[in-house]
């Protein structure tokens, strides 16, 4: 029996969904590799310093982030299958 090969069009596609997607994904590395950003004590935030809450911060905003690409990228596809019917 003959097995059907993939259709050579069917590589990835850059689009400015999936632009948009990989850029929330890199900002939190981008902003927890600038230390000379963060690298301070004040403000201060209910007595604990910058550099530490600014860190903690980061840490939901990248929940945030994550979800934000995951659904971009889940509605693209979703619409891409639906196309494709």
């Amino acid at each position: 029996m003959a097995e059907k090969a993939a259709p050579p069009d069917r590589r990835p596609v850059v689009t400015p969904t999936r632009v948009v997607a990989g850029l929330c994904l890199i900002a939190p590395f981008i902003a927890m590799l600038w230390v000379s950003s963060y690298a301070r004590i004040e403000p201060t935030l209910i007595g604990i310093p910058f550099f530490y809450w600014y860190q903690m911060a980061w840490v939901l905003i990248s929940t945030v982030l994550t979800c934000v690409a995951y659904k971009l990228v889940q509605r693209e596809q979703r619409a891409r299958k639906d196309g494709a019917a």
